[in-house]
């Protein structure tokens, strides 16, 4: 029953030690070496009875959020990122503009690299609506 037990550890290893925590850590240890000897006496080897305990227990986000140690949540910045799109995209657009009526005012070529330039906040719409 040792994979169990690493297994055990390395889901509690982030978790600060506290006596609640030990309690829990305990209480899943003996569930999950019971659900491996109830797989054993049906028939399953050793190894199979662990490896299917393992894999249906899966992980301990209820517990880590009961314990207060859930990982910070990353803030959705892609509103801000279509903005900063916008904007660069604009300046660019406007380079362009510049560059092309300065060097070349009879020949109208900005529309080409312009139409190009708005594929970055166009994806950037596309990124900020499929998350929201």
């Amino acid at each position: 029953m040792k994979e169990v037990k690493d297994h055990v550890d390395a889901l509690f290893k982030n978790i600060p030690k506290s006596e609640q925590r030990e309690m829990i850590k305990q209480e899943i240890m003996e569930n999950l070496e019971e659900k491996v000897y109830d797989l054993m006496a049906e028939g399953k080897s050793e190894q199979d009875a662990i490896n299917k305990t393992i894999v249906d227990f899966g992980d301990i986000d209820e517990i880590e959020k009961e314990l207060g140690t859930m990982k910070p949540v990353k803030k959705n910045l892609t509103k801000i990122d279509f903005g900063f799109s916008l904007w660069g995209s604009g300046l660019i657009i406007a380079l362009v503009i510049f560059i092309n009526f300065y060097y070349t005012p009879q020949t109208i070529w900005f529309v080409y690299p312009t139409f190009a330039i708005l594929w970055w906040p166009l994806s950037m719409l596309y990124r900020w609506l499929r998350l929201k």
